[in-house]
């Protein structure tokens, strides 16, 4: 997507949040091999750790730090991490997040409701917050925040939650953008479909969704591929992305087109 030569994050300092696997995993060496230093955040430090060493063992520069982001304290040391160690924060990819139980609405649970808003929009609010703070001193920044597509339609795949969730970061995606566009920040939201992560494959184990069915939801007729999300929020997050704020771009294979 990059379009010119050259890397698209060059000099840059990101943050990537659910850095232990699946899309965020991808989006460490992707963001690396186009020149980022990174912050790489997730509650698994285990996996967290294993992305730090592939994005090393490439010759990207990075940092972990085991974070839950629905801890403030904790996002809050994420976000001073990235200071400390790089001098700045230019932009985020906001990328932790759920599924939770695949159940219809009635037969689900206060707890399992919780989780889901918790980690995936209430997490996306407390590390923009604390971004934000970081970037509006700056006059400058660039946030990126996963939702999906069951952030634009509805889905029937009992994830009620996560499809309310989803939706709430869209809203606060464009929110924020509209909020902070003086400064020269910009805000938007990656939307993806059905992409081959430990998330889907938890979805389809607990048959709320075939992977044929996944796979039919999209025009293009395949799963998309972590590093293909991974590289449209690396474009969002870059320079070649100045004029673009507010947007939910959805990477999803045409699946919401129709």
């Amino acid at each position: 997507m990059s379009g010119t030569a050259g890397p698209l994050l060059e000099g840059k300092t990101a943050i990537i949040t659910g850095a232990a696997a699946g899309i965020g995993r991808a989006a460490a060496q992707v963001f690396a091999a186009h020149g980022a230093r990174l912050v790489l955040a997730d509650v698994d430090a285990r996996g967290g750790e294993d992305t730090l060493v592939l994005v090393e063992q490439a010759g990207g520069k990075a940092v972990f730090v085991e974070t839950d982001v629905t801890v403030t304290d904790q996002v809050d040391a994420m976000v001073e991490t990235a200071v400390r160690t790089f001098g700045r924060l230019d932009c985020a990819f906001n990328n932790a997040g759920t599924d939770g139980d695949s159940v219809p609405l009635a037969q689900s649970t206060d707890s399992n409701w919780q989780h889901v808003i918790d980690v995936n929009l209430t997490g996306t609010y407390l590390c923009m917050r604390a971004e934000l703070r970081v970037m509006s001193a700056q006059q400058a920044g660039s946030v990126v925040n996963t939702s999906s597509i069951a952030g634009l339609v509805g889905v029937n795949m009992g994830l009620s939650a996560y499809t309310a969730a989803k939706h709430g970061v869209v809203g606060l995606s464009k929110a924020a953008a509209l909020e902070y566009a003086h400064k020269n920040i910009r805000v938007n939201a990656v939307c993806p479909g059905a992409v081959r992560t430990d998330l889907l494959d938890h979805v389809i184990r607990s048959g709320a969704l075939t992977e044929e069915a996944a796979r039919g939801l999209q025009p293009l007729d395949r799963l998309g591929a972590p590093p293909e999300i991974a590289q449209a929020a690396a474009w969002l997050c870059s320079d070649q992305a100045s004029f673009v704020t507010g947007v939910a771009m959805p990477v999803d294979g045409g699946a919401t087109c129709g």
